[in-house]
């Protein structure tokens, strides 16, 4: 039996680690874990591989006050089930993403993407440009990335057919990534068993499986977020970058900054991918400030 029920919260989600009600949504077939929490301008948050809309805890802990914080689950991540059929691929996920905006008609909403939630995200405003008036873009891409052997030696080699099989078997990628992605702090015991449950059985591990090799068998949808990126590029942008990233690298970030001229970039010094985990603290200033200062430039 799959240890995540479909709209039903598991009993192993700690509601002190994890202290936010859990909402439920039929996207399409798919049944849709989401948080909504406090009120404000909305802060859409998006997770990447392997996580779910844990990794935003302490995030939406300290700005709900101030904001109202949406983060989901994509389709077999988290607590979301998706319906049969479903190939986990990022084209599909910003299929979900952007029937999610649609759904719960949100307005004025700035972005959060992080690893794949970059790109998932950026499809979506892309979709959606009335929605969305800001962004934030942490560890992330937005481009096909075919030709560059950093990426091209991750995707061949993490999304080949044995390490997928071993992603399946041992809950991989939540066992390396996640340490990994950390640099700063260790995640506690605590928190790699939210992670290891949420991809709990082979099944369930087909989702974070699946995306490494994605990394180039998406071109098709990398390209096409790509060439929307000028109708965007306008939008006022902070990008969050932990220095200390093996995937994400400088000049991934320079590239960001060349494409949304309206920027201000804050750097982490020593934080790996999930920046917004291994220092929270950090995260959420930049955030307040560049949004003081938002605020303040619209007045």
């Amino acid at each position: 039996m799959a240890d995540t029920t479909a709209s039903v919260r598991p009993a192993w989600v700690d509601d002190t680690l994890f202290p936010f009600e859990s909402h439920f949504l039929d996207i399409d077939g798919h049944t849709v874990h989401y948080v909504d929490e406090g009120s404000g301008p909305t802060l859409f948050l998006l997770h990447g591989n392997p996580t779910w809309s844990f990794l935003w805890r302490e995030v939406i802990s300290a700005l709900r006050d101030d904001f109202r914080c949406v983060a989901l689950d994509y389709p077999g991540f988290g607590l979301s089930t998706p319906k049969p059929g479903y190939r986990y691929f990022p084209e599909e996920h910003a299929d979900v993403v952007t029937a999610f905006v649609d759904a719960l008609g949100l307005t004025e909403a700035t972005l959060v993407g992080q690893d794949w939630g970059g790109m998932i995200g950026l499809a979506a405003v892309q979709r959606r440009p009335d929605v969305f008036d800001r962004l934030v873009l942490v560890n992330t891409w937005a481009w096909p990335v075919n030709g560059d052997l950093h990426f091209e030696a991750f995707s061949r080699i993490v999304g080949s057919a044995p390490m997928r099989l071993l992603v399946r078997r041992l809950n991989l990628l939540v066992n390396a990534f996640l340490p990994n992605g950390h640099k700063r702090r260790k995640p506690t015991a605590a928190e790699m068993t939210h992670y290891r449950k949420a991809l709990g059985t082979p099944e369930r591990r087909q989702a974070s499986a699946v995306l490494p090799q994605r990394v180039l068998g998406s071109r098709a949808f990398f390209t096409e977020v790509q060439a929307g990126l000028a109708k965007i590029a306008h939008l006022p942008t902070l990008i969050v970058w932990g220095d200390a990233d093996i995937a994400m690298r400088a000049q991934d970030r320079e590239r960001l900054e060349a494409t949304f001229p309206e920027h201000k970039t804050v750097i982490v010094k020593g934080a790996s991918l999930y920046v917004e985990s291994d220092a929270p603290e950090e995260f959420v200033a930049a955030i307040r400030e560049w949004t003081g200062t938002q605020r303040a430039d619209a007045l």
